[in-house]
């Protein structure tokens, strides 16, 4: 596997989580930290969203790779 579809598949994988993590924070089901401005703002519920849906795109890039190349 190339450099660049290992790096894709780990900012994939980052992006989700940390889509995530935005999103709960934003809708309120996570209250960590209990400083943070993100807490119960739903733009960041929605810009945790868009973060997921481009970490997925770069897990499927990554995955997709070469036609000859299924090792992943």
């Amino acid at each position: 596997m190339s450099f660049l579809r290992i790096l894709a598949f780990v900012a994939g994988l980052v992006a989700i989580a940390f889509g995530l993590f935005w999103v709960g924070q934003g809708t309120g089901l996570v209250d960590w930290p209990p400083g943070s401005v993100m807490l119960g703002d739903r733009t960041w519920a929605v810009r945790g969203a868009v973060m997921a849906a481009v970490g997925s795109i770069l897990l499927w890039l990554a995955r997709r790779g070469n036609a000859g190349d299924n090792r992943l």
